[in-house]
């Protein structure tokens, strides 16, 4: 008769069943294949869960004392990173992202894993909090939970959660301040850093021309701009891209759309709670695609029960001595792991990520599974064109969000509500001010000017009728940044709606 499973053991299956949507959507972003993937998060989860056992091994040894380390889903996404990269150095760089390759072998790559003082801020400073502030941050902006979710998973009063964050993300902005000052830099950027602790303190200051100029050619000093105001709506993307690293906007925009699809905005299974199966052929394909991936969790938990140890016995709450007095924990007590036999209260089956997001334009065309989250747009010709001469109403409609703005750049969202089924689509509009854009996600990009093309994946050709079709970029501006117009898809122009 085999052995009953210990406690210990229980909890880690837990913590697998709580935090795996998470490690296989930034897994899938970095590999080429749905079982390539599979198989990067299972190592990375390997890789991270004996980090945890590290730290307790060392707060056991240190008499309660742990040393820094990041929360648990952050601390796994960057074990996907080293994974990847250990795949790059050990040969098997062909199953992940030609981009993802070109990223780990350059600069950028270096500075996550290099000397500390010239690691990202993001990075620096979310280690530097308290665990439960550091999770409690991350969960919210990152994880996009609603806070009554993130209340119940880290064991925190729902009617004080709303305080501790804004406690939370004051004590973050203190801390990227003191790792700025820290961070070596030349003359030029330490004469700024006063002037843009004092601008970022305020969301309504305005940004001093020159420091305007200096933010816009000095990649550091913006970086730090985008950490020290946590007012201003770019703290999620800081966060992401300063922690994760590469695919760091796209795996945000992941973690928004599967946070919709938990609250049940196009949830694909609320058909099948109403009566009658999935309505289209899109639907049917997401619970397909959501068979296989709970089908490969399964298989990695059989993985990771060879592979993995039981914890080693520590007290999260031991960890709470000989801190600094303004490095308490706001977000207390210190969430811990769920105990046998319960389930993620946020979460409770773990569910596949949205649609394969990229970051640059040159990976399109894998050959990828629908996934279980609302579908991207692109456009082809299948709508049908307008007949000349005839007046016809509006086949669709757009909206066009612009979710985040800095001196020389920004980023935003399309939406397309099509009242035909497509079978592959484009979307077209122009610019006003010569903006460029640089990178797209969910569809493929091409400009010629100020027109800019936005065709479907191989992944989200299909749009049924009624439907909404999202996407995302990048883009770089200069003087004004007018919304743009004339959209089509198709060929036929769309009703703005916003």
């Amino acid at each position: 008769m085999p052995d009953l499973p210990t406690p210990k053991d229980a909890a880690e299956a837990a913590l697998f069943s709580e935090c795996w949507d998470a490690v296989l959507s930034y897994a899938d972003l970095c590999t080429a294949g749905s079982a390539a993937a599979t198989q990067l998060a299972t190592e990375a989860f390997a890789l991270g869960i004996r980090e945890v056992r590290a730290a307790d091994g060392d707060a056991v040894r240190g008499g309660g004392r742990r040393r820094s380390r990041l929360p648990v889903i952050p601390l796994l996404l960057t074990a996907v990173r080293t994974a990847a990269t250990d795949w790059e150095s050990g040969g098997r760089g062909s199953d992940l992202d030609p981009d993802l390759r070109l990223w780990l072998n350059s600069e950028k790559a270096a500075r996550y894993t290099g000397l500390p003082l010239r690691r990202p801020l993001a990075l620096r400073a979310l280690r530097d909090l308290q665990e439960p502030d550091a999770a409690l941050l991350w969960l919210a902006e990152v994880e996009a939970l609603p806070l009554p979710v993130v209340a119940r998973r880290l064991g925190l009063d729902p009617d004080l959660v709303s305080d501790e964050l804004a406690q939370v993300r004051g004590l973050f902005r203190d801390r990227c301040h003191r790792a700025h000052i820290d961070t070596p830099m030349d003359a030029q950027c330490r004469s700024y850093a006063r002037l843009l602790d004092a601008v970022t303190r305020s969301p309504a200051a305005d940004v001093p021309p020159d420091l305007s100029r200096h933010l816009a050619t000095c990649v550091d000093c913006a970086e730090a701009a985008a950490c020290l105001r946590p007012q201003g709506g770019g703290l999620s993307a800081a966060l992401a891209g300063g922690v994760i690293g590469w695919g760091g906007l796209a795996y945000l925009e992941r973690r928004r759309r599967a946070a919709e699809v938990r609250l049940g905005a196009g949830r694909p299974e609320r058909a099948d709670a109403e009566g009658g199966g999935p309505k289209s052929g899109t639907d049917r394909a997401r619970v397909v695609r959501g068979g296989l991936l709970v089908t490969a969790v399964v298989v990695s938990l059989l993985a990771l029960a060879v592979s993995l140890m039981p914890f080693g016995s520590a007290d999260d709450d031991a960890a709470r001595g000989d801190t600094p007095a303004d490095s308490s924990p706001v977000a207390a007590p210190a969430p811990s792991l769920p105990a046998p036999g319960t389930s993620p209260a946020a979460s409770p089956t773990p569910s596949p990520t949205a649609t394969k997001t990229r970051e640059s334009t040159g990976t399109r065309g894998k050959d990828r599974n629908t996934d279980p989250e609302p579908q991207g747009t692109s456009s082809s010709t299948a709508a049908g064109k307008p007949v000349p001469g005839r007046s016809e109403p509006a086949g669709c409609e757009v909206s066009y969000h612009l979710d985040n703005q800095w001196p020389d750049g920004f980023q935003a969202t399309v939406s397309v509500t099509t009242a035909d089924a497509l079978d592959g689509w484009q979307v077209a509009w122009s610019f006003r001010d010569g903006q460029r854009v640089g990178q797209m996600w969910d569809a493929n990009v091409a400009q010629n000017g100020s027109r800019v093309t936005a065709t479907a994946a191989d992944y989200n050709r299909s749009v049924t009728a009624g439907a909404t079709l999202t996407f995302g970029f990048l883009a770089s501006w200069s003087g004004t940044n007018s919304p743009p117009y004339g959209f089509t898809l198709n060929g036929r122009a769309c009703a703005k709606t916003g």
